[in-house]
């Protein structure tokens, strides 16, 4: 048998989740599905540069019987029917218990976006889940207020491993680092695929970055695997995919029919949508986005795959889960709290409108809004809109691919407000925080990527002027880079992080200066964490 290091610090707790058993369980994942996993990540690399060649994507021709065939998905478990409102946000243990606390029907643990994926956060957020099943979970802040779970009904957990494309380098295999997918999904199934049937549930994942059926076959029979060699019957486990890569808009029912025995539903991602269009067809000469606001879910290729999406997912028998709401609501400031509560009403109304059969939000002071839209948009009795099949949609691969976005512009203060939150979302994720509050949003690791990838291509593409006629440029960027970070230092004051800035800013404009695009920023960053 191979041989398993673990490389990480062993913090208290750590050995009743890294048990001999559980290493065990990992090395087996590790033999049987990570050479698949690195060949699909190749394939990723051979279908871009086809696409960099000028090969349109478009509906396999291949999958065609799929498509047009009469099939669902199997039946769906009961705690995971009613989606009105779900909540996400890092597997720590304040934030799980306000989420789980929240009265949303559903709470995204995630390992991944929201989440910077040091050690100590990985594995301190598999001991948080099992403390949640346990009923054990609790958290005393700093100055003694003390944090504990409802004796009442909680939010159904639902865990977000690490896609396909990051690794845990403190876990090694014959000195080869494991896949961040399969140890965040392989520790979870070992620890509580028994204990969450025994507190009335189900393990339910949420998969990240799926760019093609195949990553979606691949998950599959990591399910498959899991359940018979965990003893639980097969199609126990359940899933719901991120549509958040534009390449998966073209294979939604390949998605659901590759997972169809574990699949559970299909989401909207909208902010790492953007990012995937940006970084698969940045080299067009006639694409250019303005601004990240002016980017919304009413654009024509943002509706069209939002619209397939629902009317694919009902006609298999699937929840269509809508979009982040990332505003921020103050409980200080009470037209800031307005302004955020109107956009967030909008936004789910609009997706309520769409047949969603709910959506996501970010703070626990959202839940009531987002609960509140979905219910009176549903017909009586019912806690979906499954029953609402859109066939009036008709999107083709043309729709898709539209990426006009009318109207939009660049502004000095957009294009500074990109360079302001890419870095303090570096720093802060380097600094071990990854679900970041500025400037009344919610940011994430994908918010991130696409702040990053929208100045990259300004810089470089002809057509990257401010509103004002300004050719945006390297040095324009660099000029501004100050600037900004002294309007944080001023806004932080004391609690400003010298060091973790420093390396941010580092990172970041090596990120916009360097002429080959980074396909993740997360893959750079990680590499200066513990």
């Amino acid at each position: 048998m191979k041989s398993i290091t673990i490389t990480g610090k062993m913090h208290p707790g750590f050995d009743k989740i890294l048990t001999e058993e559980a290493q065990e369980f990992l090395l087996k994942l590790h033999q049987k599905f990570n050479s698949t996993r690195k060949t699909l990540l190749e394939q990723r690399k051979e279908i871009h540069q086809k696409i960099l060649a000028g090969q349109k994507p478009t509906f396999l021709k291949e999958t065609e019987s799929v498509r047009k065939g009469d099939w669902q998905v199997a039946p769906i478990p009961e705690d995971l029917q009613d989606r009105r409102c779900e909540i996400t946000g890092p597997a720590e243990a304040k934030m799980m218990i306000n989420a789980l606390n929240s009265g949303a029907t559903i709470y995204m643990t995630d390992l991944e976006d929201s989440n910077t994926p040091n050690w100590f956060n990985q594995i301190q957020g598999q001991a948080n889940m099992s403390a949640v099943y346990e009923r054990t979970l609790e958290f005393t802040s700093p100055v003694g207020k003390e944090y504990r779970l409802n004796d009442g009904e909680l939010a159904t957990l639902i865990l977000r491993p690490r896609g396909w494309h990051l690794e845990e380098k403190h876990i090694l295999i014959e000195g080869e680092t494991t896949s961040g997918s399969l140890v965040d999904a392989g520790l979870y199934l070992f620890h509580n695929i028994k204990r969450t049937l025994s507190k009335g549930t189900g393990p339910y994942f949420y998969l990240p970055k799926v760019e093609n059926h195949l990553e979606a076959r691949l998950w599959d029979d990591v399910f498959t695997f899991s359940e018979k060699e965990l003893g639980v019957p097969h199609g126990t486990i359940k899933a719901t995919v991120l549509l958040e890569t534009i390449l998966a808009s073209f294979e939604i029912d390949e998605i659901l029919y590759e997972l169809r025995e574990h699949m559970a539903g299909i989401n909207a991602g909208r902010w790492d949508y953007m990012f995937s269009v940006i970084k698969k067809f940045r080299h067009l000469p006639e694409f250019i986005w303005p601004e990240r606001a002016q980017v919304t879910m009413t654009a024509p290729l943002m509706s069209a795959y939002t619209e397939l999406l629902v009317q694919t997912c009902h006609k298999r028998g699937a929840h269509a889960i809508g979009g982040m709401a990332a505003f921020i609501p103050s409980r200080r400031d009470a037209e800031v709290n307005r302004v955020a509560l109107e956009k967030v009403r909008e936004d789910k109304e609009r997706e309520a409108e769409d047949g969603f059969d709910g959506s996501w939000v970010a703070h626990p002071d959202l839940v009531p809004v987002c609960t509140e839209v979905f219910s009176n948009a549903f017909e009586e009795g019912r806690v979906h809109q499954k029953h609402r099949l859109r066939e009036d949609v008709k999107v083709t691969a043309e729709m898709l691919l539209d990426f006009q976005i009318p109207g939009g512009n660049i502004t000095e203060s957009g294009l500074r407000n990109n360079i302001s939150i890419g870095i303090q979302y570096i720093a802060e994720w380097l600094g071990g925080n990854g679900a970041v509050a500025i400037f009344n949003m919610m940011e994430d690791a994908a918010t991130a990527e696409l702040s990053r990838s929208q100045t990259w291509q300004w810089c470089r593409h002809p057509e990257g002027k401010l509103d004002d006629g300004r050719k945006i440029t390297l040095e324009m960027v660099q000029s501004m880079i100050p600037e900004e970070i002294a309007k944080v230092r001023t806004l932080f004051g004391e609690a400003y992080n010298e060091e973790n800035m420093k390396q941010a800013t580092e990172l970041f404009i090596e990120l916009i200066t360097q002429d080959e695009f980074e396909e993740f920023l997360t893959i750079r960053a990680y590499d200066q964490l513990e």
